[in-house]
């Protein structure tokens, strides 16, 4: 179909009313329960999307009523790309109060996938932030039309402000962090749970269930409270002996979806990860510095940093030890300066911790670690500054040892290391890169000199925080003249630089030396070589950074390059632990839900290990600490709450794949048509103001209509396909697509004759080949329903000349065809109006039916949970009996007059209780019924609260 003919002409064309049809079928609010609910958000992502994430979306956009759903795919599938369609649906939908509450390490990587995939306004928000904002004159940060992003800790000290906000949705990631909010003592949990009460949530998480039932009723509480009642009615209905598993899947199925990896094995190839572990031995001068900063940490006191701070700077030491020498010593500098300032009596900079964490490009959760700053209290001891003279000559033995080492042995293992990789990248074909992690910016500093000087000049790139450096900065500058006047160019420099050295490093160098800054957000699925220079204790992080490489796209096996200190005996049980406790090297899919899941925090696990380097001397003493973690983490990985999670969440569908491949056919069918619809829109709306393409989906915009969209190339969005290097993404959500659209939604459409020509068109359309040579009447009408929440329908009205109904689907599949516009002279007979009105008034009742069901759904709910919360009351009365039977048996028993006298007592104040809770039983259920009575009756009033329709159009029609 070409548009490009002017409308009038009697060259077939796009006509007015193709184009107002195309445009409300592209805008118009779908009914929860429609199929292509998701065809603007699937349409404008810049992702393949598989048929498990259109499923999982639509799950948790079915049902209006829902306060939300768990989303609890295993790891690898796209849990953030399934919650970023719902994210990208609801925006499309024009609904823009949207927040994403997630660990602060997962804020950047959140920002750049919603931002370079789904193309939305994203902005991270932390406490800074937040006060710059302030300071420029937004009142509240959160009142904008822009999706913030948090993190969790910082979201509930935000309690009082999100709280004011009428969220349409908040996706809350790695949500089994909160699987005990239902706890008071849970002060986090609890504040969200206030702060977010009555807001649609979408938690994620794949690992719903680790070591009690009642995480699930810790996040289902968080959801929604009248999902199950309290809990001891949970605990005695599902956690009592073996309980009603059956009853509770069946409560569960509303609100928590599984998919896992054996499901979608046909959609998601998989390759295998590998371990290559390069050992290394220290020198003398090396182990002896490493031998000397050990004891300096495991002092009991030093005035080099507060007592506060001394697991902080030891962990923080003990990372740079492994890392490099020339990381240590800045390190020490830092500890020599403040006790330098000590001796000199001068004020101490508080930050300092800081200002090193952020200098160094470590983790920032680090940060958390710190405490407030210590008060100064009157009557402190004085300061010994014999001691202060005496730590810093010591300090200063230990930075004179640390220069004097010019190569650490662990970079002479990592070029052999490189070569072994790179043999095996041309083994399998695979492009010759190499990610290097390491946790120093300084390290990674002094391995680009090293590199360069060995062999590698010029084949370098640099990757941390800043990216602020002088090569990096001409990288930036070069990308930035390349791509200017292109949508690659987002306008926010520090974007912009990262996608700068990543496609360098994608197209020209051959290693990418990154901190930890590229373990978030950063997709290097065209690489397959990871090392680990420095290994992270945390193995969520190491998971985190290899899965930059291994993820969806990545065609190669990926090896994983780990160095052992052969002189070392903590660090070889670490790397133990995490290659055979966790499995993170090795198989398909890395660590398993199960295993990483057990973890509540990577920090407090490296806490752990932290510990252990602190507290053993000897490797007998190491060997026996890490035993008994291993231990521990054993213990904790039950066998039986494994099987209760299946038995709970998982598939038993053995049409599953069937339902998937089914899923996956009918998202194909659905961008096909929205790319043609928003194709021949565009054509007629932007005739003479653009030269098109048609082949290439592409066209050279001349006169621009809206400031926001510049002259010159833009490429329809199709996925699998890179758009040229200068021409813009074209989409829906983009600004001259939203002008587009609304041009189309208001277009004068009048009343005329239009002639479809089917003899030109392929392929074959069997049931508009029916209606050739025949003619008749048409109407396309609006119907708008206000229920559980706002819905648009279009409705076709057309008859035959002979009478006979045409269906709505013939009616939509006329419009594929080109057509001829003539004046009209006749006015459409009665019998059109009067068939209109009876299909609107069908659709509508259609419509009303679906939605009953969702209020049959959500009443089921509610009376269950009145039934849970009537029989709390009556187990608390059965307990309090048994309690009363239990005081009677030991009054008879007892041995002096006093412990019988005590007893009495007791028996009397559990008479008492028994007889209030005997009177109370009937209050509560009285109280939970009306309770229930009212919700379903505000239920029933929102059920129908008003329906409209307008007549888009009327047309005189024949095929031709």
């Amino acid at each position: 179909m070409d548009g490009s003919d002017q409308p009038g002409s009697q060259v077939a064309h796009t006509t007015a009313h193709h184009a107002k049809y195309f445009a409300w079928e592209l805008t118009r609010r779908r009914a929860a329960s429609e199929e292509d609910r998701l065809a603007q958000s699937l349409f404008d992502a810049s992702v393949d999307l598989n048929p498990h994430q259109i499923d999982a979306a639509l799950f948790a956009l079915n049902n209006p009523l829902s306060k939300g759903v768990v989303l609890a795919d295993e790891v690898g599938l796209g849990k953030t790309i399934e919650a970023a369609l719902v994210l990208c649906q609801l925006w499309a939908e024009r609904r823009r109060r949207l927040l994403v509450i997630c660990p602060a390490a997962l804020r950047k990587q959140w920002a750049q996938e919603l931002s370079d995939k789904f193309n939305l306004p994203v902005e991270v928000l932390d406490a800074r932030t937040w006060h710059r904002l302030r300071e420029s004159g937004i009142y509240d940060p959160l009142d904008r039309d822009v999706i913030s992003v948090m993190s969790i800790h910082f979201a509930a000290r935000m309690e009082a402000h999100l709280g004011a906000v009428p969220w349409d949705v908040v996706v809350i990631d790695e949500a089994h962090k909160l699987r005990n909010a239902h706890r008071k003592s849970h002060e986090t949990g609890q504040a969200l749970k206030r702060a977010l009460a009555g807001r649609k949530k979408l938690l994620l998480t794949a690992t719903p269930l680790q070591n009690s039932l009642m995480e699930l009723y810790g996040l289902t509480s968080l959801i929604d409270e009248e999902i199950f009642g309290d809990e001891r009615s949970f605990r005695t209905q599902y956690s009592v002996g073996e309980g009603n598993i059956q009853s509770l899947r069946r409560r569960l199925q509303p609100f928590i979806k599984r998919t896992l990896r054996r499901d979608v094995l046909e959609y998601v190839p998989y390759t295998q990860r590998h371990a290559i572990t390069t050992p290394f031995s220290p020198s003398e001068q090396e182990v002896q510095f490493y031998e000397l900063i050990s004891a300096y940490l495991q002092r009991d006191f030093s005035y080099g940093f507060p007592s506060r701070q001394k697991h902080l700077v030891g962990l923080i030491l003990r990372k740079l030890l492994a890392s490099s020498t020339e990381a240590v010593v800045a390190t020490l500098e830092a500890i020599r300066a403040r006790l330098q300032c000590l001796l000199d009596k001068q004020t101490i900079d508080e930050e300092w911790i800081q200002q090193l964490i952020e200098s160094e490009d470590l983790d920032e959760e680090l940060l958390e670690e710190d405490g407030p700053p210590a008060q100064a209290a009157d009557g402190s001891p004085a300061v010994d500054y014999a001691l202060v003279r005496e730590e810093l000559a010591e300090l200063d033995e230990y930075l004179r040892l640390a220069r004097n080492i010019r190569e650490d042995q662990k970079s002479h293992a990592l070029l052999s290391a490189l070569q072994q990789g790179f043999e095996r990248m041309g083994a399998m074909g695979a492009a010759r890169k190499a990610v290097i992690f390491t946790e120093s910016r300084r390290t990674q500093d002094y391995l680009a000199r090293y590199l360069e000087a060995h062999g590698y000049a010029g084949k370098i790139t640099t990757f941390s925080g800043g990216n602020q450096g002088p090569a990096s900065t001409g990288i930036y500058q070069r990308w930035l003249a390349k791509y200017t006047g292109s949508d690659r160019v987002t306008g926010s420099p520090a974007i912009d630089r990262r996608t700068a050295l990543i496609d360098h490093f994608r197209q020209e160098s051959e290693i990418l030396i990154a901190t930890e800054a590229a373990a978030e957000g950063v997709n290097l699925q065209f690489c397959s070589l990871v090392v680990n220079y420095d290994l992270p204790w945390n193995p969520q992080r190491v998971e985190q950074r290899i899965g930059r490489c291994h993820r969806y796209g990545q065609r190669f096996d990926v090896v994983v390059i780990n160095f052992l200190n052969q002189r070392n005996a903590a660090d070889q049980r670490v790397l133990e632990l995490l290659q055979d406790k966790f499995h993170l090297f090795d198989g398909v899919f890395g660590a398993s839900d199960q295993v990483l899941g057990q973890i509540e925090s990577g920090m407090d696990f490296e806490k752990r290990i932290a510990e252990i380097y602190d507290r053993c001397r000897t490797p007998g003493e190491i060997e026996s600490a890490f035993a008994e973690l291993r231990t521990e983490l054993d213990a904790d990985i039950q066998a039986r709450m494994q099987e209760t999670e299946k038995l709970l969440l998982e598939h038993f569908d053995a049409d599953i794949h069937d339902l998937l491949r089914s899923q996956k056919e009918r998202a194909e069918s659905q961008l096909d048509r929205i790319t043609r619809f928003f194709w021949w829109l565009t054509q007629y709306v932007l005739a003479g103001q653009a030269q098109f393409d048609s082949a290439k989906l592409s066209f050279d915009l001349q006169t621009p209509p809206v400031v926001q969209a510049p002259p010159g190339a833009y490429q329809l969005i199709r996925k699998g396909e890179t758009p040229p290097e200068h021409a813009r993404v074209y989409r829906l959500t983009h600004p001259l697509g939203q002008y587009v659209l609304e041009s189309g939604r208001s277009l004068q459409a009048p009343q005329q004759s239009l002639t479809f020509h089917y003899g030109s068109h392929k392929p074959r359309i069997s049931m508009v080949e029916r209606l050739v040579g025949q003619s008749g009447w048409m109407q396309l009408s609006l119907l708008e329903l206000d229920s559980f929440q706002h819905e648009e329908h279009l409705v076709f009205t057309c008859l035959t000349d002979a009478g006979e109904v045409i269906d709505q689907e013939s009616c939509e599949k006329l419009f594929y065809l080109l057509a001829t516009t003539t004046d009209l002279q006749t006015s459409p007979p009665m019998e059109l109006q009067a068939n209109a009105q009876r299909q609107l008034e069908a659709t509508l009742s259609r419509a009303l039916e679906l939605n009953d069901q969702f209020f049959q759904q959500e009443r089921d709910k509610l009376e269950a949970w009145a039934d849970d919360r009537i029989a709390s009351a009556e187990q608390a009365l059965k307990d309090t009996k048994l309690k009363l039977k239990g005081l009677k048996r030991q009054a008879r028993m007892a041995f002096s007059m006093e412990d019988a006298q005590r007893l009495q007592q007791d028996i009397r104040k559990t008479e008492t209780e028994q007889r209030r809770q005997r009177q109370d039983i009937f209050a509560v259920e009285d109280e939970i019924e009306a309770r229930r009575d009212a919700l379903i009756a505000a239920l029933q009033k929102r059920l129908h609260r008003a329906s409209r329709n307008q007549s888009l159009f009327v047309v005189r029609w024949s095929v031709v």
